[in-house]
């Protein structure tokens, strides 16, 4: 039986054709469409087996009618190796029979979808007036967080810092030209001043401090992304307490978010119920919001389904004979039978 699939290269020329900018946008549209109906939906923390090198994780939902999952690894170490810290691949599948209909490769497509999931909650958190993003990390996710966000949100003033120089100059060769206005900035403490939005997105497996309490000011919006496992975290504890926090699932935000920091008490807001209006968002301009960001299955479902949807009837989906489909159900063996002839 023929799936449809899309790899590394019809990925690639996808993304080009459509533009980052223009695919994190669209894809904002499924997520909050999909957030708006997140009580459908069967919901687990990701599965994960952790080593001393990284962690190798399934992320799996389904709604009812169609089944999704994600292979994921997380290995930090991998860039000084000369491998991506990050690699995916992912499938929807049809609840009714249980069969693939469609596989892609998703490193590329887990980039897009975690900005997107960030500049989503940022559209309903952050303050309307926001115009400059601080950045404290220029790694992998570092260009797509800042395209995602001046499609949605329209910021382009990018201040950033990062403690490998190298990674700054990559940021600033990629996004100047194509409009952005980027201050590089020589410590976090002056990458903050000013800021409206602050991003923090690095791939050391520790618990680190990246960001001060006394880096963030009175209405900011924090985007904190690099904290996605056991052990591994961003932002000084205090920050939690003078912050409104939300999260995707708590029950995997616990785990491995900023607030494994805190007791399991600790009180947290879940964003889907900032977009049906069950929770408020933002309560006043002063106020410190905080997206405790580690990436969840339904966002992944969300994105498969954009891919699904826009490369449809296009070169760029190819069928791959993944199903083991005999004429007769209930005779698989009649695929490897090798009956010998009687003439």
């Amino acid at each position: 039986m023929k799936v449809k699939f899309v790899d590394v290269a019809n990925m690639a020329r996808w993304i080009q054709r459509e533009g980052v900018e223009n695919i994190m946008v669209g894809m904002v549209d499924y997520l909050e469409r999909d957030y708006k109906r997140w009580e459908k939906f069967d919901k687990i923390p990701r599965v994960a087996s952790h080593t001393p090198f990284g962690v190798i994780e399934l992320m799996p939902t389904s709604d009812g009618e169609e089944y999704s999952f994600k292979y994921v690894n997380g290995h930090p170490s991998n860039p000084a190796r000369g491998f991506q810290t990050v690699t995916a691949f992912g499938v929807l599948a049809d609840v009714d029979n249980g069969y693939p209909t469609f596989q892609a490769e998703m490193t590329l497509l887990t980039a897009l979808r975690t900005a997107a999931t960030s500049a989503m909650v940022a559209k309903h958190l952050a303050r309307q007036d926001s115009t400059r993003m601080a950045m404290i990390g220029a790694g992998s996710q570092a260009e797509f967080q800042a395209l995602a966000f001046r499609g949605v949100l329209g910021i382009d003033h990018i201040t950033i810092y990062d403690i490998d120089p190298q990674a700054i100059e990559k940021f600033k060769r990629n996004l100047e030209p194509l409009g952005f206005s980027i201050t590089a900035c020589s410590s976090t403490d002056e990458a903050v001043i000013g800021a409206d939005i602050i991003t923090t997105c690095t791939a050391d497996k520790a618990q680190n401090q990246i960001l001060a309490t006394r880096h963030v000011a009175p209405g900011v919006h924090l985007n904190a992304v690099g904290g996605d496992c056991p052990g591994k975290t961003e932002l000084e504890e205090g920050i939690l307490d003078i912050s409104k926090v939300f999260v995707e699932f708590p029950e995997q935000t616990r785990i491995e978010g900023e607030i494994q920091q805190k007791p399991a008490d600790f009180p947290v807001v879940e964003f889907w119920k900032v977009l049906t209006g069950a929770e408020s968002g933002r309560d006043n301009p002063e106020q410190i919001t905080l997206f405790d960001d580690v990436g969840f299955a339904i966002n992944d479902f969300s994105a498969l389904r954009y891919l699904r949807d826009s490369v449809k009837g296009t070169e760029l989906e190819v069928d791959i004979d993944l199903i083991a489909d005999p004429e007769d159900p209930k005779d698989l063996f009649s695929l490897v039978a090798n009956v010998p002839s009687l003439i």
